[in-house]
């Protein structure tokens, strides 16, 4: 039997014997492409070339392709673990012809690799072809049909609709039919009960699609009308986790060699045992699952956050974290400890997880502590809700606290649910559901963005003109009208452009379309399929007619002297940290400059400022900027030139080197280190396990800094009589106040013990209970410190209840003994938030201690005694 690493090589091996240039996956995490954040489908990385914006060769490409699909139309998420072969990371073996061979041969050479090399049984295989569609003027493709009866019964090719069989990129853009193979791995006799044919397509878990290949011969405009490409394309996909599963004859993806190492591992970490309990076998899929995410997408430069990309990884992750928590028993962090037999499987096909071990290993663990204080925080407020529904003789929780739960502290319904369920409790689900539609609506209605089609004035390819001129005569080839919310803007894409689009921190640039008639601001320059995308508010009056491209020289040298300082600042932080080092995001732009880099703990003072010297030192010495295009990239790594984790990089590369910096770079550059003036760093932070960030200002934005602080200390030093020795005056300062404020403490002890007192000795009793009521001139912190006073002396049948009116806002404090909770069953919380509607305010708390503010001082008086009514009336 073959192994899952064996099969994918066969895989790479029989497509180069057939020509194909075998090329590494991209990053399963997408840079510079506004419509995708994640890699859904093989063809994602050759988008440009597809649309015509980059050169085809070589025509014919294979590889094995890493592939996310959480989010947008293609979304697994909620079926992953629960079924045999849904995932999120998933792994797509493709081949490509971009305008050499087409339909006979991407079927002949599917169908011998499948039963030549692989050996799967002929009479197992079931074939798609699009049925056509008569409204969109579209004839059934009899060429595949055809292609496939040499190999095939007429039984075993189907017809298939529109959804399963015209395969589309997008609304619009390059589309075709295709033609989709399925394999049955049924027993004998389910297959002599019921033909494959009959559930092909039908989501049976043994009868399923294990290869698509796709024919693009048009072109979708906005209006839906089809054009025909002026290249044919071949664009293949195959799940490899379904191909595994099917040669080594098991009914499960999670059965196969590249999950069961993992799932075992589980086990053995948690105690319990696979295949023995759904709901702990669909946890233990879930975690093995979204482990490969997380680590492939943290390799690939995307750590967990709060926005976008970010945030679809952080949600798997923490998904993963639940299912361990609840299923698995896992209280403390438990998912990171898989890595290294999760490596040691793919390690040797993706050798940047072995390269970024650590730093998954410590992000994921992080991440993992995070969100199991979260956890255990929203269980806490989920009790708190269910002993107000107690008190309330309720049964339903209210499905706008459901959803706070999950918006807030990332609670899944489901987990909610459970928790409710077993404490006697239902949870409103379908109110839940309103609030989720109502946020994705508000979501929908703030990032709706229409695009026209482009207007086609030229006919060409861009040229990228910006490392040599600032200035540069051109003609648009195309635009388009973007409309987001109320406001819209067009795009312009030139023959010739020296502006430098948005792409790899560094910030695109503005400037100016200018001839004879008038002048045309471009606001900015964004990267879209590997071309410079100029954003203007106006067209030009005459589209058609020649401009000059004039970039802002001014913003421009400054970018380029921030993107140089980020070269220098990589390769100090590397001399002075160590070779660990490694960038992970960083931003350029005529003000300031980020750096995001790998290290495992704060970078100290004295090192930022090694740091400093070290960069301050390469500026002085005035280095000229070595520029090596289009180099091959095998020269440019033996140069030595250091490339980035996560990027996609081609045959050939840009190199950038200044003295000893060497790097892969596309970027704009100063001319010379000597242009960046002067280096300084403002702030070092972190930004995740493992991930600092380092921000700095250069030239004369130092210069600026620099006065700014001078101005500052002469404005300190004058509060000082214009003090010689700062420093000494200050520190004396500090102590008085110290000693000063550490008198106020004591002096504020003495007077809450004195109200104690008082308070204890005008006490009332009513029944058992002993009553304490005051309205009192006290700071929000004596409130405290008085009611808890009070419990301490009084530690049975207490009763208190204390408004504050210090300052201009009321206070309103509720304290009571264990032995009245228990009794009465009281909350103090649910009590201190009726009485502050008096005060016009709101609060919370525990069932002993709570506390609520207000706006109307005037009734606070009333609020002490509608709590001490309500308590009265409880007990």
């Amino acid at each position: 039997m073959m192994t899952a690493n064996e099969i994918r090589e066969s895989y790479k091996r029989f497509f180069e014997q057939r020509g194909h240039k075998i090329v590494p996956s991209a990053p399963m995490v997408i840079k510079d492409d506004p419509t995708l954040m994640f890699t859904n489908a093989g063809m994602n990385q050759w988008k440009d070339i597809i649309l015509g914006t980059a050169d085809p060769e070589p025509r014919r490409r294979a590889d094995s392709q890493k592939c996310l699909r959480v989010s947008g139309k293609h979304n697994d998420l909620e079926e992953v673990g629960h079924d045999t072969y849904h995932h999120t990371m998933f792994e797509m073996l493709g081949n490509w012809s971009f305008g050499d061979y087409f339909k006979r041969e991407a079927i002949d050479y599917a169908w011998e690799y499948l039963v030549d090399v692989l050996h799967l049984d002929p009479a197992d295989l079931y074939v798609t072809v699009f049925e056509g569609s008569p409204e969109e003027g579209i004839a059934r493709d009899d060429e595949a049909a055809a292609c496939w009866a040499k190999h095939l019964p007429a039984t075993h090719i189907i017809d298939g609709n529109k959804h399963d069989n015209f395969w589309e990129m997008g609304d619009t853009g390059p589309c075709g039919p295709c033609s989709e193979i399925h394999l049955d791995s049924r027993s004998p006799e389910e297959k002599q009960q019921t033909p494959g044919q009959d559930l092909v397509n039908k989501d049976h878990p043994q009868v399923i699609e294990i290869w698509n290949i796709v024919f693009m011969q048009f072109n979708r405009r906005s209006d839906g009308t089809l054009d025909k490409l002026p290249m044919h394309v071949i664009d293949t996909g195959m799940g490899f986790e379904r191909l595994v599963r099917a040669l080594q004859g098991k009914t499960s993806n999670y059965d196969t060699d590249i999950f069961q190492p993992v799932i075992q591992e589980i086990a053995r970490l948690s105690g319990k045992s696979y295949g023995k309990d759904e709901k702990i076998d669909v946890a233990m899929r879930v975690v093995a699952d979204h482990l490969r995410a997380v680590a492939f997408s943290i390799a690939d430069g995307q750590l967990p956050g709060n926005a976008k990309a970010g945030y679809v990884i952080r949600r798997i992750l923490r998904r993963a974290v639940r299912y361990a928590y609840t299923f698995l028993d896992q209280k403390s962090a438990f998912i990171y400890k898989l890595l290294p037999v999760f490596i040691r499987e793919m390690g040797e096909a993706y050798p940047e997880l072995q390269a970024q071990r650590e730093l998954i290993g410590r992000v994921i663990k992080e991440e993992e502590d995070s969100f199991l204080r979260t956890l255990e925080k929203g269980i806490g407020l989920l009790n708190d809700e269910m002993s107000r529904l107690r008190a309330e003789q309720k049964t339903t929780l209210d499905g706008r606290q459901a959803f706070r739960l999950f918006d807030t502290y990332g609670f899944p319904l489901d987990l909610t649910e459970l928790i409710c369920r077993e404490n006697g409790f239902s949870v409103d689900a379908q109110q839940f559901d309103a609030e989720m539609q109502q946020q994705k609506q508000r979501a929908r209605n703030a990032a709706v963005v229409e695009n026209s089609d482009w207007t086609v004035l030229h006919e060409g390819e861009q040229t990228f003109v910006g490392y040599d001129y600032t200035e540069y005569e051109c003609r648009i080839l195309r635009y388009r009208q973007v409309t987001q919310k109320k406001s819209s803007h067009y795009e312009l894409v030139l023959d010739h452009t020296p502006f430098y689009g948005e792409m790899g921190g560094q910030v695109g640039d503005s400037g100016v379309l200018v001839n004879e008639e008038e002048t045309i601001d471009i606001l900015d320059t964004k990267r879209e399929n590997n071309q410079s995308i100029h954003i203007v508010k106006n067209l030009p009056k005459n589209p058609s007619a020649p401009f000059m491209a004039c970039v802002d020289t001014d913003k421009r040298a400054a970018s380029a002297a921030n993107h140089t300082a980020t070269h220098l600042l990589d390769y100090a932080l590397k001399q002075v940290l160590g070779p660990h080092v490694e960038q992970k995001g960083s931003l350029v732009s005529p003000d300031t400059l980020r750096f995001d880099f790998s290290h495992f703990q704060k970078v100290t003072d004295e090192e930022l400022r090694q740091v400093e010297r070290l960069v301050n030192e390469l500026i002085r010495q005035d280095l000229p900027l070595d520029e090596h295009r289009n180099l091959p990239l095998d020269q440019a790594r033996e140069m030595g030139a250091v490339a980035l984790f996560g990027e996609k990089y081609g045959d050939t590369v840009r190199v950038v080197r200044f003295g000893p910096s060497c790097e892969f770079c596309g970027g704009i550059h100063a001319a010379s280190t000597g242009r960046i003036g002067f280096f300084k760093i403002t702030s070092e932070s972190s930004v995740a396990a493992g991930i600092r960030r380092v921000e700095a200002l250069t030239g004369s934005r130092c210069e600026e800094a620099i006065y700014l602080l001078e101005d500052t200390l002469r404005d300190v030093r004058s509060f000082f009589n214009n003090a010689k020795d700062l420093k000494a005056v200050v520190e004396r300062y500090i102590q008085e106040h110290d000693a000063m404020r550490k008198d106020l403490e004591r002096l504020s002890a003495q007077a809450v013990e004195r109200l104690k007192a008082q308070l204890l000795e005008h006490a009332q009793t009513v029944g058992e209970l002993r009553v304490v009521k005051a309205v009192l001139p006290i700071e929000a912190d004596q409130a405290k410190n008085l009611v808890f006073k009070l419990r301490e002396a009084m530690p049975q049948q207490l009763v208190c209840v204390i408004g504050s009116t210090a300052g201009e806002k009321p206070l309103l404090s509720i304290m009571l003994s264990d032995d009245v909770v228990k009794a009465h069953q009281l909350n103090a919380g649910t009590i201190v938030r009726e009485a502050a509607k008096l005060i016009r305010g709101g609060g919370g708390g525990q069932p002993h201690y709570a506390t609520a503010g207000g706006k109307d001082l005037d009734a606070l008086p009333a609020a002490v005694d509608k709590a001490i009514e309500e308590i009265l009336h409880l007990s």
